[in-house]
Parts: C-alpha cells; structure tokens; sequence
C-alpha cells in the first residue's frame, strides 16, 4: 500500500533536511578516511591529521577564538513555512529549489556583535555550504566571522560530525566553542560553551545572557582556567540551570539524573 501523499512529502523534506542540515548519518559518499582518532581509557584522541591547518595564519593576536555554531545555536531552519521568518533562502537539492525558512534566535545581533568586538569569531557548521553560506551572508551583515567552516571540514567519527578544534592552527588553550551539541565537541569538551538548542522560543534570553560572562573570559590567558571551574558551579547559561531543576523533585528530592 502507498503511502498518502502527505506523509510521503513529510519524509522527503525529513530526508532532504538531514543531508542539508543534520550533523549525523553522512549521505553515502561522504569521504572520511582522511579524518583519525583514536580512544584511550575513554578519552577521545585526535591523532595528527597531515596538511594544512583549517584557518589562516594569523599573527600573534591578543584574542580567543571563538568557534559558533549556526544550527539551533544562532538560528532555526525549516522547510515548512514560517510566517515569521526572518529570511527565506533557495537552495538547490537533487536539482530541484527548495525554500528554507530561517528565524534568527532572540538577541543574536546583539551578541554576535559584542562577540566580534572581543574574540576572532569563526562560524563552524556541520550544515552544507549551499545552505549555510547564504543564510549567514544574511545573519552577517557586519562580517563578524572571520572565517567560515562547513561540513567537509568537520571529522566523522562514530555517527556524528566532530569540529576538530585541533585542526584550527590556533592554540586550544585559547579557543572555546559554543555550541548546542555536545556531539560537535566531543574532542575538546573543555573548550565548550554549552548553549541550549532552540526552535522558536520569542521569550529566550540565553544569548543575551552569555555576554557578560563571555566578556570576563575574552580577557584570560587561558580559557582552561575559567572553563574547569565551569565544570564545578554549572551557572553559566540557563541550560545548566534548568538542568539543575530536573534534578530535583516537588518534595524537593533528588533524582538520579546527572547533569553532563
């Protein structure tokens, strides 16, 4: 029995939407035998990879860089209309235009603006160039970014695309990630700033409330010495915070979930 035409085109946009966008299950050409790591007592390990490094060569610069992420950190996309979109973008699959719907998430001009003020701000997406391109040309009107990273630039390893912040050409103890996905930086979980991911929420403020933290950490030598003791006070975005309520019941008991 076929299916209804409706549920056939929800699974053709769901196919269409996770080669464009989605950073797990590579399309089946997708080459990785280039990228390798290895584990050791449970740490994963990015081994030397030969040639060059994945950004310019810069001189010695007093900033951190900042790696961002685009999806559900700084936008939401979809291929269902969105009456409210903040911009509409065409982009060609399989040789047919497809209109992606963008809402930009509440406060991101007001932050990546600060953001580039302080830090070398790098975008870095497990998204398709042909989608992410466009959409950050929009998102991007100040040319904050300095750089620009896609998929053919993350490492594929056990089901997932991986920004190898070591493939950077900058010294890690001067890089930090924010990023949605723990999937994305599961090399260097040290570096990240966690952010929640978003959909639609008008009322967020997580962007807005980064800044002032990320203003104080754009000023160390290390980025090691504030992010560890990240670890310890889990304050430093809401996601953390709401973590930290399901944790405990309405009787005031704790559950045995753990915050990552």
């Amino acid at each position: 029995m076929s299916l209804p035409p409706e549920v056939r085109m929800a699974h053709q946009n769901r196919s269409l939407f996770t080669q464009l966008l989605c950073c797990f299950r590579p399309s089946s050409n997708h080459r990785h035998d280039s990228i390798i790591h290895s584990e050791q007592n449970g740490v994963h390990t990015p081994q030397k990879i030969p040639g060059k490094y994945l950004l310019p060569t810069v001189k010695k610069s007093d900033r951190i860089c900042m790696v961002i992420d685009l999806d559900e950190t700084l936008v939401h996309s979809s291929f269902k209309p969105i009456s409210n979109a903040d911009f509409i973008v065409p982009v060609e699959i399989e040789g047919s235009i497809h209109q992606v719907y963008v809402l930009k998430r509440p406060h991101v001009d007001e932050f990546l603006q600060r953001m580039g003020q302080l830090f070398e701000c790098v975008l870095f997406t497990a998204s398709l160039a042909k989608y992410a391109d466009p959409v950050v040309d929009l998102l991007d009107k100040k040319s904050i970014f300095k750089s620009r990273l896609f998929r053919e630039s993350c490492a594929f390893y056990q089901g997932n695309y991986v920004k190898d912040l070591s493939r950077l050409g900058r010294d890690l103890n001067r890089v930090i990630i924010v990023d949605n996905s723990p999937a994305s930086y599961i090399f260097h979980p040290d570096n990240a700033v966690p952010v929640s991911s978003w959909f639609d929420d008008t009322s967020d403020t997580e962007l807005k409330d980064l800044i002032p933290f990320l203003e104080k950490l754009s000023k160390v030598e290390s980025v090691y010495s504030v992010l560890d003791g990240l670890k310890q006070i889990k304050l430093i975005s809401p996601i953390y915070n709401q973590q930290k309520q399901n944790q405990t019941t309405p009787n005031n008991t704790t559950n045995t979930t753990q915050t990552p």
